[in-house]
């Protein structure tokens, strides 16, 4: 959700509810240029107003009356009011002022008692908390036989109890072998487990034939056919508790390996494109809409739907303001009707991504509301990352999003527990991680445990950081992909090559190299011409005939890329602004382009390869050249030839030595059919019309 300025400097800006922030429009204008550091000093904000009669009334609390003779404090009294709780075990605490140091303490939950220890008038004790509500107790036992008793407080914890499904992939000589027997009970009661079964899931390259060998591990002779072998386990505990996890072999040229899940990306993420889906925008808006459009999405070549944020939000709200993350956006329907997407999309071969918002919730969420409310005496106080003077932390002038203290474990917890129910329950295939980059700077710890966590349920789930691609830690912590950004926040890295401020190529070759500095071998660059954050599309800012050959380069780069609600139709519209649907008409029938430009990257090895080199090509202002090789050095090469000027021209190029190409032959456009005769040497020359695209390969009929 991280604002950004658009290929000409216009900031993006996310409007906000009014009704929801008191008639004060906080926006995200200007984000790229201010500080990251935290907390109000980072914006200049101020502590929301805690208490106030409209919060306490939205947290169900009757506000104080002013006038009411206060109560006597009660003998002993618990420190904190009750709530959500997202530990099995929790530390409580209490004050018994005026209890003999004689008179043990202790807690009761559900009636069971454990002992406190004391300090003074001070207690404490870890008490076991069951699923669902705890009512919890303070007593003091008084010399004269008599109890003290709290008023009770009720703790509803959140938690499942299960046992944890694993599933290890290992190569024994000639067999793979998937071993579950490290698959663990509840840490809730330890119910021990009682059965293992380990299947193979549908859609490996050929049978595997998986027989048991011992209590949970199964094995199979190593496929002769190449590709990724999947397999699937499902724990039974003797409560009959399930847990489902899953790992993969590799089979190449008929070796298996068993790669890291974490930081190996499933085979299906290279020749993908991602597809930005903002519910609202369809017609009709939400679920229904969207599922309506699957079979239009699998025909332009689609590989994965990146659904912008579905979780519940204040009315009229883009998303990132959630209040519920166990739930759908009730204007875009329920979660069943989710559910029936994701399987619908799966039935197409198409995967589901979810914008995921954990860095910070809502002030309007109820943790957040209730802490406003009772301050320390919350039992959700401590969720909420806080300065010396206990005001809640927040970047930049995001007032309204309260950033989560992922120091707490129940929060760690909490946020494991939210992200991991979609793809476990839902059938989620990955994540874009919504301002990851403000837990890298306050727990990254955290997101070295959800990658291990997601790879243990999904292993070729694809996990995107919204956070710069050339910062080294996105692929040395795993996610799959991070932002075509530079080193500032949010900032687009292709917005001042595309602005005419140097020759394009050589501005796009600054900015594809982070000004030759190069990036992390392992990184994956998520690239776009438009997302959420851009704000007015790129066809409006820079017309049609400039989008198309923008397209064409973004669909022959390395990468990962991804279009955005209605790029494939020309559609002019600003996510954050517009909140029904879009014109979906397609007036310039750009739609069969796109979907050309999509099928020629799946298809050619060279394209979807992570391998470039950029060539020199006169004349150089208006002119983009490069080489794209595959990963398999035995696969044809690809140049790339582009014009970005209306103007008809003759474009030379300058191939390298050891391209392959410079022994001569014929050249076929892979987009048009017409061929271009290749010399031998070191260049060839090709007419380019206005705005125009050469895609080259060896005719290899002719060569």
């Amino acid at each position: 959700m991280t604002d950004m300025t658009d290929g000409v400097g216009t900031p993006g800006s996310r409007p906000v509810a009014e009704e929801q922030l008191s008639g004060r429009h906080l926006s995200r204008r200007g984000l790229v240029r201010r500080t990251l550091a935290a907390g109000v000093g980072a914006a200049g904000g101020g502590r929301l107003v805690g208490g106030s009669p409209s919060r306490l009334a939205a947290a169900g609390q009757a506000p104080p009356d002013p006038g009411a003779t206060p109560a006597a404090p009660a003998a002993i009294a618990l420190d904190k009011r009750g709530g959500d709780a997202w530990a099995w075990e929790k530390r409580l605490t209490g004050v018994c002022p005026g209890c003999p140091p004689e008179a043990p303490l202790a807690l009761r939950v559900n009636g069971r008692t454990t002992p406190a220890e004391r300090d003074g008038d001070a207690f404490a004790a870890t008490v076991r908390l069951d699923h669902g509500p705890n009512e919890v107790v303070a007593v003091a036992a008084m010399p004269d036989g008599s109890e003290e008793v709290s008023a009770p407080v009720v703790y509803e914890l959140q938690l499942q109890p299960r046992p944890t499904a694993r599933l290890v992939a290992r190569v024994e000589g000639d067999r793979i072998v998937f071993d579950a027997s490290g698959s663990t009970p509840s840490d809730y009661d330890a119910a021990p487990i009682r059965s293992w079964r380990v299947e193979p899931r549908d859609g490996n390259p050929a049978a595997l034939d998986l027989a048991q060998q011992a209590a949970g591990v199964f094995a199979a002779a190593i496929p002769s056919a190449d590709g990724e072998y999947y397999a699937a386990v499902t724990v039974e505990d003797a409560a009959g508790r399930f847990d489902d996890a899953a790992a993969y072999v590799v089979v190449e040229a008929g070796v298996a390996r068993a790669p890291d899940p974490v930081h190996e990306r499933a085979a299906w993420i290279a020749p993908a494109v991602v597809y930005g889906v903002v519910p609202r925008n369809f017609d009709p808006p939400g679920f229904v809409g969207v599922t309506a459009r699957l079979d239009d999405l699998r025909d332009l070549g689609i590989s994965a739907l990146w659904f912008s944020p579905i979780t519940r939000t204040p009315p009229g709200l883009f998303g990132y303001e959630v209040i519920d993350y166990f739930d759908t956006n009730p204007t875009y329907g329920t979660k069943e009707e989710f559910k029936t997407l994701v399987d619908a999309a799966h039935a197409r071969d198409l995967r589901v991504l979810m914008d995921f918002v954990p860095n910070h919730t809502s002030v309007e969420h109820p943790y957040a509301r209730d802490a406003d409310a009772f301050g320390e005496a919350s039992a959700s106080w401590d969720f909420y990352d806080r300065d010396a003077g206990g005001t809640p932390t927040h970047y930049f002038d995001w007032f309204h999003l309260p950033n989560l203290n992922f120091a707490n474990p129940e929060v760690r917890r909490f946020m494991m527990e939210a992200m991991t129910f979609w793809a476990r329950d839902l059938g989620v295939d990955g994540f874009r991680v919504d301002a990851v980059w403000g837990i890298q700077q306050r727990r990254p710890e955290w997101l070295t445990d959800f990658l291990v966590e997601m790879n243990r349920i999904k292993p070729d789930s694809l996990l995107i950081a919204e956070a710069s691609a050339r910062d080294p830690f996105w692929p040395e912590q795993g996610f799959d992909a991070a932002y075509d950004w530079t080193d500032q926040l949010g900032q687009w890295a292709w917005g001042d090559a595309l602005g005419g401020i140097a020759p394009i190529g050589e501005a796009m070759v600054a900015a594809l190299t982070d000004d030759g500095r190069g990036y992390h071998p392992d990184a994956l660059v998520m690239r776009f011409l438009n997302n959420n954050d851009t704000g007015a599309r790129f066809v409006t800012t820079y017309g049609l005939d400039f989008s198309k050959t923008a397209l064409a380069m973004l669909l022959t780069l390395p990468g990962l890329p991804c279009l955005y609600t209605g790029d494939e139709v020309g559609a002019e519209f600003q996510p954050y602004e517009t909140a029904g649907p879009i014109d979906w008409s397609d007036p310039n029938d750009l739609r069969p382009y796109v979907k050309e430009l999509i099928a020629l990257r799946r298809a050619t090895p060279a394209l979807h390869g992570r391998r470039w080199l950029p060539l020199a090509v006169e004349p150089a202002a208006p002119c983009f050249a490069y080489l794209r090789s595959a990963d398999d050095p035995t696969a044809a090469p690809v140049v790339v030839v582009l014009n970005f000027s209306a103007s008809d021209l003759e474009a030379s190029v300058t191939l390298p030595v050891d391209s392959g190409l410079a022994r001569g032959g014929t050249l076929i456009d892979l987009l048009t059919g017409e061929t271009v005769t290749l010399p031998t040497g070191d260049g060839f020359s090709t007419p380019l019309l206005g705005w125009g695209v050469r895609v080259l390969a060896y005719d290899l009929d002719r060569a």
